[in-house]
This record gives C-alpha cells, sequence and structure tokens, in this order.
C-alpha cells in the first residue's frame, strides 16, 4: 500500500510587507470579525465547512490504512505463515509413512494395484499418508506424501486424493488436489507442467510412472521458441491435444467441473480401460475462481527395491 504527499506553494522569498499585512501562515479573518475569548485569553475560530471537510478526509485515510494493514497482514499469514504451519504437518505425514513402510505396514494392503478391479476401493483413515508423489519438472527436491481425503484438514497436510477416485497404478483415474498458493503449495507451479513430463507416485510396494498427455513432439518445437508469450501459447496449444479417448493433458474449469476427475476425465458414463492420474489445483494463482486441470496416463510400473529410484529421477536405475 502506497501513500502519496503533496507538497506547498512555493512563492520564493518574501518581499517586504506594508504594515499590518496578512502573512501566507496568518488566518484571515471575515469582517466583522467575530472572536470568543478562552479561559486562557486565547482566540477560539469557529469550525468552518472547509475545517469539518478536512477532518471527514482524514477520518477515511485512517480507516483505509487500518483496513490496508489488516489485508497486508492477511496476505503475509495466507503466503507466508500458512507455509510454515502445513509444511510442518507434511513432515509429520511423511514421517508416519515412512515408518509404515519400514515395519511394513503398507496403507494400500500391499495388494498389487495394477490387478485390483476397477471400482473396488481400499479404506485408508481421512489424512493420513500412503504414497510419496515426485514431480522431476519442479526440481530435484520436489518431494510430497500425498494424504486421503480433499477437506481443508486434509489438504493442509499434502496433496490429497479424492476418496472415490482410484488408487495408484489402478485401471481407472487417479485424482489429487492441492493447494497452489499458501498451506504449502505443492502445486504451486503446476502450469509449467508439458506433455511428455513425468508424474511419480511411490507406494510400498511399487514406483508408478505418468507421462503428462498431450502432443510431445508440438511440445518439443514450443520449448525452442525465444519470445515467451508465443512460447507458453504454443505450449498450451499442444498440452490441449486430446488422445484417443479425448483426454487432454490441461485444461481450465470451473470449480463444479468434477467430470475431470470420472474415471474417463470429462466422459463420466465411459467405463476405464487404463491407470489415469489427475492434479487439481486452484486457477488463476491467487484466486480459486477456476481450476486447473492436468491429466497424465500410466507409462510404466516397476517394484520397489532398496533405495533405487526410477530412472526418471535424478539419479535413478530402475
Amino acid at each position: 500500500m502506497t501513500s502519496t504527499s503533496g507538497g506547498g506553494w512555493d512563492f520564493g522569498p518574501s518581499a517586504a510587507r506594508p504594515a499590518g499585512a496578512l502573512s501566507e501562515d496568518t488566518p484571515a479573518v471575515e469582517s466583522p470579525a467575530v472572536v470568543t475569548g478562552s479561559p486562557a485569553g486565547g482566540i477560539k475560530r469557529p469550525k468552518t465547512v472547509g475545517d469539518r471537510v478536512r477532518t471527514g478526509i482524514l477520518g477515511v485515510g485512517e480507516t483505509l490504512i487500518t483496513v490496508g494493514l489488516v489485508l497486508l497482514l492477511f496476505v503475509v499469514y495466507e503466503v507466508w505463515v500458512s507455509n510454515i504451519f502445513a509444511n510442518r504437518k507434511q513432515d509429520e505425514v511423511h514421517k508416519q509413512f515412512t515408518q509404515a513402510i519400514a515395519q511394513g505396514l503398507d496403507p494400500l494392503r500391499g495388494e498389487d494395484r495394477l490387478n485390483l478391479p476397477s471400482g473396488k476401493q481400499v479404506v485408508i483413515p481421512a489424512g493420513q499418508g500412503f504414497a510419496n508423489l515426485y514431480i522431476p519438472r519442479f526440481g530435484k527436491d520436489y518431494a510430497k506424501t500425498i494424504v486421503e481425503g480433499t477437506n481443508l484438514s486434509d489438504l493442509d497436510r499434502g496433496p490429497g486424493h479424492y476418496i472415490k477416485s482410484a488408487v495408484p497404478g489402478q485401471v481407472g483415474n487417479f485424482a489429487i488436489a492441492g493447494h497452489r498458493v499458501g498451506k504449502g503449495e505443492p502445486f504451486l507451479n503446476l502450469d509449467q507442467l508439458r506433455p511428455g513430463d513425468a508424474i511419480i507416485v511411490q507406494t510400498a510396494s511399487n514406483w508408478y510412472v505418468y507421462k503428462v498427455l498431450g502432443d510431445t513432439a508440438k511440445a518439443a518445437a514450443a520449448a525452442k521458441i525465444s519470445n515467451s508469450a508465443q512460447r507458453d501459447d504454443a505450449m498450451e496449444a499442444a498440452l490441449a491435444v486430446p488422445d484417443k479417448q479425448g483426454v487432454v493433458g490441461r485444461e481450465i474449469v470451473n470449480p463444479s467441473a468434477t467430470r475431470v476427475i470420472a474415471p474417463i476425465p470429462d466422459d463420466p458414463g465411459a467405463a476405464p480401460t487404463r491407470a489415469l492420474l489427475t492434479l487439481t489445483t486452484c486457477h488463476p494463482k491467487y484466486s480459486a475462481n477456476q481450476r486447473m486441470i492436468i491429466h497424465a496416463a500410466l507409462a510404466r510400473s516397476v517394484p520397489v527395491k532398496g533405495n533405487a529410484t526410477p530412472k526418471e529421477l535424478p539419479g535413478g536405475t530402475l
């Protein structure tokens, strides 16, 4: 919030004045003068319309400053302070999930997701972590533990699994929601994903490598464009190319458009034939007016083997 100040009129060096002349800082008194003596012997000038206007303006100004400070504090909390609390909760969730794996306690019951019949659900307590999420495009340090549920309390702990959607690797649509700004902001840079980018999910038993849908050839050509605005437009066009089932890599929808998390996105009545993944977040940044949606398809899966990681991750060998 900025404030402005104005300077007074500059008349230059004062010239000599005749006796009794008014200086710039002497109030003029209309004739006949009406003054009232004060107990201290001073002079009390009646309030004019201009005085009342100035008082009103000062009051409004003070109110606006107060409102501005409150809004600034709210933004600071939402963008920065909430991240601190959310990251602590995410650390706790990740620690609990890691300990569960070490003890052989797979929240997904250890079943092979690829052979799990479509529509069968595994019961996981709300807010509990059950898989790790890695997105190489976001940097080698990006790692989030996915929790069950998409209520506000769940999403404050990490990216949340839509309870009625598929689970990792299952035929259907494994859908995840996440905050974009503040509260851990796991999906802050979701708009940076390109066709063919890897989205990797690690359960206690398997690694699942999904690839963002869209036209990879057009994406490669778009990446070479030097003009940033033209490059973004070309990349958006590459993400909008539908596959054989009509599923695109990225779309922007209204918050009520739950069809995007259907077993086949945007085609709720169709029976699923492959394993998909969908990420949802608010759009644009600092707003909840719309939702940004990313769709990806399962490219391959490999069993977890000690500390080895998929080749799509830095230093991976699997």
